[in-house]
């Protein structure tokens, strides 16, 4: 019985031994890895990388996006005139607000200086060309908003399943190794499982970010494009005013 113990033990420290030796550092997982796993490792990093540079450019862009927006909307709502506003943002409009402005007043400024626009005929077409304008307008730089969220969406989705293939291939090697070794010591058995699990990590690392930031950068998307609609709607008004008054 006694004897029995002592082999344990002693069996017990060569195999606590034999798992110290190995070395399961990431980057030596990485350069022992199957040709298959580092693809997967490689293709979930980089798809991380370019998360992380579409949040932080997202994040950015949508900050200045509200500074700009709140600036341009304090000078309309100023009850400074509607021709000198045009005149000091029509060239260079910086957000949305401001180009959806700009481009109403454009197609304003044309047709009232034909000399048309003082029918009632007249004034529906008006109304319906700036209106139309500004739908186009909102809908192009909505679209330029929205790119690279696709990316995020679908890094988001995928990732874990990457990942997971890479977990896969990776306690399938495992087995292989046991298979041809005949032998269940850790040591067989750990690098392959260490590569699996580091595949399922980086999966979860890329996939989380992408997940969180497509929600909140959506949800950012939807709330100003409801304040395109508002403002779009208001202007309109406005310009309808000014046209039943016969004033520019």
């Amino acid at each position: 019985m006694e004897d029995d113990v002592v082999d344990q033990a002693v069996e017990a420290t060569l195999l606590a031994g034999s798992v110290a030796d190995a070395d399961l550092s990431i980057i030596s997982l990485m350069l022992r890895a199957d040709i298959i796993v580092k693809i997967v490792v490689v293709i979930l990093i980089l798809a991380s990388v370019w998360c992380w540079a579409i949040i932080v450019e997202k994040f950015a862009r949508f900050r200045r996006l509200a500074a700009q927006s709140d600036l341009f909307e304090e000078a309309f709502w100023s009850g400074g005139s509607l021709e000198d506003l045009y005149d000091r943002v029509g060239s260079h409009p910086d957000n949305p607000l401001a180009m959806l402005f700009t481009a109403a007043m454009r197609e304003w400024r044309r047709t009232t200086a034909r000399g048309l626009g003082g029918e009632g005929s007249l004034h529906a077409g008006l109304q319906d060309r700036i209106g139309q304008i500004m739908q186009l307008t909102m809908n192009r730089e909505m679209q330029a908003l929205e790119r690279y969220l696709g990316f995020l969406a679908t890094v988001g989705s995928t990732a874990p399943f990457v990942g997971l293939f890479g977990t896969v291939w990776g306690i399938m090697n495992s087995f292989q190794s046991i298979a041809s070794t005949k032998n269940t010591n850790i040591t067989v058995v750990a690098p392959g499982i260490a590569e699996a699990l580091f595949a399922t990590a980086l999966g979860l690392v890329a996939a989380i970010p992408a997940v969180v930031a497509y929600n909140k950068f959506s949800g950012d998307l939807e709330r100003y494009a409801n304040r395109l609609e508002s403002f779009a709607g208001e202007f309109s008004a406005i310009l309808s005013r000014q046209l039943e008054e016969g004033t520019t």
